[in-house]
């Protein structure tokens, strides 16, 4: 019992091992590349204001949208063995949603603002619903079960605005997408930090984690100790519809305006990946959403190193692929197993020769 409880901390900092060694291997690979890769300096944006800049301040920022829905995609894993690949176009609903609404008044105020935000993310979440009941109540695979709103999705979103791409102007809306008067660090990021918290005080003082995990790793067992299975499948994608709100609202306030075809395109991959590279098994059961969050920063910081290297946007997913592939086969539980097996013999050839 004893070595059970010794090491069980090691399987918590073994899954993020694979996030942490790809995040110093880029962070290495640019600063021999570009020694100045980098740096931060404080630069004066269009409306005067002192804002920090730098290739580090545009992967944490750049990467806001996809951290905010590893985090929901994390859950869904968790909970439900499969991933919703419809988060691209869920965001792009809320993102008409809240454009609806700004441009119902005369005036976009703090208000309207928040209405606006409240009405995307209860779309958003009832569209999670939607999804949830599919998976939790039909036991359909969620994948096929969340690949009608992929496939519907962003037409809904055209059907919204009546097939415009409205532009919203306003202060409060440049500051969400960018840069809040009197804050040099961008607001997506701040937005990030905000949700990151609010889960882990949910997981605090809920029993959540635990709920979900018990339901990922088996199934007919948490249902022998009175969890409702159900309930917690459902939630986590009702959890995802509110990040993917957030994560769309965010996308649209970059912009000043509302894409349906091209907001957060191809995110779906992305998020999913994410998780993945951060330790989380796609198989559900154990999370850890640090490590997706670490995942999406990887995946944006690979971006941006390619993108610096001149590398055509054409080429850029390619590449991207090839390094992902890497970086999840690495963290397989096949080449997991081998390696522990190697370091096994390893440890006993060593004390083999100690004996003798």
């Amino acid at each position: 019992m004893k070595e059970k409880v010794k090491k069980m901390p090691k399987g918590g900092l073994g899954q993020l091992t694979i996030p942490i060694i790809a995040v110093a291997l880029l962070v290495i690979f640019n600063l021999i590349r570009d020694p100045g890769f980098f740096s931060i300096s404080i630069t004066h944006n269009n409306y005067g204001n002192a804002v920090l800049a730098g290739n580090l301040i545009s992967i944490i920022n750049g990467a806001s949208e996809l951290a905010i829905l590893a985090i929901g995609m994390t859950l869904v894993t968790a909970a439900t063995k499969g991933q919703d690949i419809s988060v691209g176009a869920a965001a792009a609903i809320a993102g008409s949603v809240f454009v609806k609404v700004l441009k119902s008044g005369a005036d976009i105020t703090g208000g309207t603002v928040i209405l606006a935000f409240i009405s995307a993310c209860i779309v958003a979440m009832i569209f999670g619903t939607f999804n949830g009941t599919l998976v939790a109540v039909f036991n359909i695979q969620p994948m096929i079960a969340t690949l009608i709103l992929y496939t519907c999705g962003r037409s809904i979103a055209y059907w919204i605005n009546g097939g415009a791409t409205p532009t919203v102007t306003s202060p409060i809306i440049n500051a969400i997408g960018s840069f809040a008067p009197g804050i040099p660090i961008p607001m997506p990021v701040i937005i990030v930090i905000i949700v990151t918290v609010l889960f882990k005080l949910l997981f605090h003082f809920t029993s959540l984690e635990i709920l979900t995990q018990s339901v990922g790793i088996n199934q007919s067992a948490a249902k022998l100790n009175g969890i409702n299975t159900t309930f917690i499948k459902l939630l986590s994608f009702i959890l995802l519809g509110l990040c993917v709100s957030v994560a769309g609202i965010i996308g649209v306030s970059r912009l000043g305006l509302i894409n349906h075809e091209t907001l957060l395109l191809d995110v779906e991959m992305d998020a999913i990946l994410a998780v993945a590279i951060g330790g989380n098994s796609l198989g559900g059961g154990k999370f850890k959403i640090s490590g997706s969050i670490i995942g999406a920063y990887v995946i944006q910081m690979l971006t941006i190193t390619l993108y610096a290297m001149k590398v055509s946007s054409t080429d850029v997913k390619a590449y991207k692929a090839i390094v992902i592939v890497l970086l999840v086969v690495i963290g397989s539980p096949v080449i997991k197993e081998r390696f522990e097996k190697l370091m096994k013999k390893r440890k006993a050839a060593v004390k083999g020769g100690e004996a003798a």
